[in-house]
């Protein structure tokens, strides 16, 4: 289905910036098509009104589309996120509630100059991964209405899949942002915990939260995500956004590493198409760049299994037990089965289940210490609403098998889509990563876009080129030349950090290189120069970007860190060496490298 509007960022702000079109022209058009999609997808709970959208659309006279970043850009909100003077129901109608203020994240969207166009339809207390769990009606599928839209954030998915919004506001505790956006052809940004502000969300599990963005590219959630990081005094769980994951980080892969399940971890729980698609996700990443390296994928999944079979239940039970005790058919039958052990659960068990928690994520720190990233499917398989409706609980639980361990471990990811299954429904994997690698994940997922330029969501096609900068994360690359390379004198202080060796190479042949008078230790200089230089031997390292700044205030000069220029033409973060320092030093160029030189003496 071909969408009459075109609604990604970049085309909606050509379109006021020409003239084609006005937020009061396209707002109410898409009014009229979600109310006309509604019936039959039941994605909004509650569609703003013509009244109930002025006071938006007159903050916007008088002002130009250059002035906000999001000028009369359309979205949706997720019915457990709080928009000022509309009913919050969490998808039940006893618990609803009228908030004074927006949450947030809200608030934000709309400072940018963004309109709300109504409140979207969830699993009831977002407890479930499918869509069908709200007395507002079950969320079919964008692509096949025999399956489901996935959830708990459904109507969001489908308020960005099927045209009426640019991009939609969702939660993800256990997978609400990433399976939804999988089985409607989007990507899903699961940030960082704390990295969205959740004050004004009725919670799920409070301490693991994520408030989610649905787009139709990676490269609109990277601008949503830079807009909207900021530190909340109003949420106690807030993080502050370090700034090696501010918008610059989006950027193009370099060689990279990324860790895949074995293949006695992998399930696809029957479906045959499965393991075809995702060795075809792992043939794209290597296509990028990646080395894919084989992970042992028990830990998370442990970690996965405590989310509903520990105590974290009660944590969700603190939300709507009140109203379950007190009204117990206000809450659909799945889900009080779902809470009904909370009750029982103990502080003892609660603590012991913490502790195996911190010693699963310790396991899981170590084994993604090395990698950039690991790729999983999103979901083993979908699964039709007959299944759903015949075993709900077995099958909403397999739709959790890859994203349940998420938030308890505290990484980040990023739901893309890959391909297409042979039935026509979206197929798509998830990149996740050390916490506060966010904008990395994205530009990867960028990346995995732009290659294999399978339709978006409407039916169109990517049109951007690939970004100029490289993606960066946590770890930075730091390009040695002498007493830091591997085993020589210096070398302790790069492990001490954490660091480890990425490769061994050659500079451009634009560099000369001396031996520094002084020392012990003794130390090159390394020089630009712009005639007379030579392909220097160099190693390449990596360590935390929070080492970073340690490391360069213990070098003394007259060498600092600058940009080297490689063989390959990358230019790296590296030694160099100030040209009033050559005083007395001896020039070994010649020699092509430190290690050279030292066993020549």
């Amino acid at each position: 289905m071909q969408h009459t509007h075109d609604l990604r960022l970049d085309a909606l702000r050509a379109a006021y910036l020409d003239g084609r079109t006005t937020p009061r022209q396209l707002i109410a058009a898409l009014r009229d098509q979600a109310a006309a999609l509604n019936p039959q997808f039941n994605l909004f709970i509650h569609l703003l009104s013509t009244e109930e959208l002025e006071p938006y659309l007159a903050a916007l006279d008088g002002k130009a589309p250059s002035e906000l970043p999001l000028y009369g850009v359309p979205f949706a909100i997720k019915d457990n996120i709080d928009l000022a003077g509309i009913p919050t129901t969490a998808a039940c109608p006893a618990f609803a509630y009228a908030p004074e203020r927006s949450a947030p994240i809200v608030e934000q969207l709309l400072a940018l100059g963004a309109v709300p166009l109504g409140k979207t339809n969830l699993d009831q207390f977002a407890t479930g991964l499918n869509g069908t769990r709200s007395p507002y009606g079950e969320c079919r599928n964008s692509v096949r209405p025999d399956y489901p839209a996935g959830g708990s954030s459904s109507g969001s998915s489908l308020a960005v899949a099927l045209g009426v919004a640019s991009f939609a506001l969702g939660t993800d505790t256990a997978g609400s942002g990433r399976v939804p956006a999988a089985l409607n052809n989007l990507v899903g940004l699961k940030a960082s915990k704390g990295l969205i502000s959740t004050a004004g969300v009725v919670p799920a599990c409070r301490t693991l939260d994520c408030v989610t963005f649905f787009t139709a590219t990676a490269r609109e959630a990277s601008a949503l995500l830079a807009l909207t990081a900021k530190l909340d005094p109003r949420d106690e769980y807030s993080r502050a956004n370090p700034l090696w994951n501010d918008a610059s980080a989006f950027g193009a892969p370099r060689p990279f590493r990324f860790g895949v399940p074995r293949a006695q971890d992998l399930q696809f729980f029957g479906c045959a198409e499965g393991p075809l698609q995702f060795a075809s996700a792992v043939r794209q990443l290597e296509a990028l760049g990646g080395e894919a390296v084989e992970i042992d994928f028990t830990p998370f999944l442990e970690a996965a299994r405590l989310l509903y079979e520990g105590p974290w239940v009660a944590e969700r039970y603190s939300v709507a037990g009140e109203l379950l005790e007190a009204n117990p058919e206000a809450v659909l039958p799945v889900i009080r089965a779902v809470l009904a052990k909370a009750p029982s659960a103990t502080a003892v068990e609660a603590f012991r289940a913490q502790y195996r928690l911190q010693a699963l994520k310790a396991v899981c720190d170590r084994l993604m210490a090395d990698l950039d990233c690991v790729l999983t499917p999103t979901i083993g398989r979908p699964v039709t609403l007959a299944e759903l409706h015949a075993e709900p609980v077995l099958r909403n639980s397999e739709l959790g098998y890859y994203t349940n361990f998420m938030n308890l471990l505290d990484y980040a990811a990023v739901a893309v889509p890959t391909g297409v299954m042979n039935n026509g429904l979206p197929w798509g994997v998830t990149l996740f990563g050390r916490a506060f690698t966010d904008q990395y994940l994205l530009g990867l997922a960028d990346a995995v876009q732009r290659q294999h330029a399978l339709p978006l969501a409407g039916g169109r096609a990517m049109d951007r080129p690939a970004p100029a900068s490289a993606a960066r994360h946590d770890m930075v690359r730091v390009v040695v030349c002498g007493a830091h390379l591997d085993g020589l004198a210096l070398n302790w202080q790069l492990r001490q950090r954490g660091g480890r060796l990425l490769e061994a190479t050659r500079s451009t042949p634009s560099y000369k290189l001396y031996a520094l008078a002084g020392g012990p230790p003794l130390r090159p200089g390394m020089l630009r120069v712009a005639e007379g230089g030579a392909a220097i031997a160099v190693e390449v390292w990596e360590l935390p970007s929070r080492e970073l700044g340690s490391f360069l205030t213990g070098i003394p000069a007259p060498l600092g860190l600058g940009k080297v220029e490689l063989a390959d033409g990358r230019w790296e973060t590296g030694f160099i060496c100030d040209a009033y320092g050559l005083a007395g030093a001896e020039d070994i160029t010649s020699c092509g490298g430190w290690r050279a030189w030292l066993s020549a003496r």
